[in-house]
């Protein structure tokens, strides 16, 4: 069953403000949301030389704001001087080995940036809805072969997957507190390991494909049989966009946690990854096998029937696709082609389906 498809009409000229817009997941939500004609703004870190937003030149897709999301006034005034409808809250530290090697940061970052970013929220007289993107690690992982619920345990072993958890209840605690007596949405949405191209993170699995393949060097893979739920990075983003039309008028019914994630067959351990990527880049002879020094879930799956049954939302793209539409990107792009037209094309194949 195909899922509900965006509104064009809701998202026109709806005032739009993306934290995090100059990573790999912003900038992807940055194109969707233009290609929906809305009116977008966006506060985030400058981007590093190699991404997706330098690649495109999303600057002319948005306004942008480069500042810290820890300093309070520099948010505020952004609200002030906006006032936006909706906000995506896609902002922070999100790789769980350099929350080892720096979980101060881990810490401020994704926990003081969220409070401020809630806070101008609540003394905005605009927004009508709040979606704080986390992560799929928020869950407290035993390792289980079932998918995790939304009424899971929050956990976390490491830095990382810790900050998301209390992340999520630091939500909460902003939503029963204030936002639900102003008929605000505030919601939090889980998502699973998202792939797709443009992505050039440290210590991701495809990014380290690509950088290793275009340098002719080793690539050290730790947990080869890890199981994680693969999906394009479309998939959740248009999950979050319906939560925002859904919401926006009805924010009792929608204002909690929503898990985002593939159907079972893109649940896959990090060789099948591997080994699909080798249909179309040749890295077969830069594999190397090494001993992870930092604690890594091995299994980690969602349940995403309630987004299924009270969202009508559905995953497009199965694993063939995803692993094709990835490719592909990163093909035209190592070509030197056009990746704007690609780019494109590519959100326009994944709306019209």
């Amino acid at each position: 069953m195909e899922s509900m498809g965006l509104n064009q009409k809701f998202w026109k000229n709806k005032k739009v403000l993306v934290t995090g817009h100059t990573g790999f997941k912003g900038s992807w939500l940055v194109l969707l949301l233009k290609e929906l004609e809305a009116n977008v703004m966006g506060i985030s870190l400058a981007p590093d030389n190699l991404s997706m937003f330098n690649t495109l030149n999303l600057e002319n897709y948005c306004t942008s704001h480069l500042i810290d999301l820890r300093n309070k006034e520099s948010v505020s005034d952004v609200f002030k001087a906006f006032n936006p409808d909706i906000v995506f809250h896609l902002a922070s530290q999100s790789l769980v080995i350099k929350s080892y090697n720096d979980p101060y940061l881990t810490y401020s970052s994704n926990l003081i940036g969220l409070v401020n970013l809630l806070d101008s929220c609540r003394n905005s007289n605009g927004v009508r809805t709040i979606i704080n993107i986390t992560s799929d690690k928020c869950y407290k992982n035993n390792e289980s072969v079932k998918g995790y619920k939304e009424t899971d345990q929050l956990g976390g072993h490491d830095p990382y997957s810790n900050s998301k958890a209390c992340s999520e209840l630091i939500t909460e605690s902003y939503r029963e507190s204030f936002f639900k007596f102003m008929s605000i949405a505030c919601i939090s949405a889980r998502a699973g390991n998202v792939i797709g191209g443009g992505d050039w993170s440290e210590n991701r699995l495809i990014p380290d494909i690509i950088k290793a393949f275009s340098a002719k060097s080793k690539l050290n893979i730790r947990s080869p049989e890890a199981i994680r739920p693969w999906q394009h990075v479309l998939e959740p983003l248009t999950g979050y966009m319906l939560l925002a039309e859904k919401s926006y008028d009805e924010p009792e019914l929608f204002s909690e946690g929503w898990n985002f994630g593939p159907d079972e067959d893109n649940m896959r351990t990090v060789n099948e990854i591997i080994s699909s990527m080798s249909k179309y880049i040749n890295i077969s002879d830069i594999i190397e096998y090494v001993q992870s020094q930092y604690h890594e879930t091995q299994i980690l799956k969602l349940d995403i029937n309630k987004a299924k049954t009270k969202l009508n939302w559905f995953p497009k793209w199965g694993f063939d696709k995803t692993i094709e539409m990835t490719a592909s990107w990163y093909q035209e792009y190592l070509s030197g082609n056009n990746i704007d037209k690609l780019t494109s094309s590519q959100i326009t194949e994944y709306l019209q389906k």
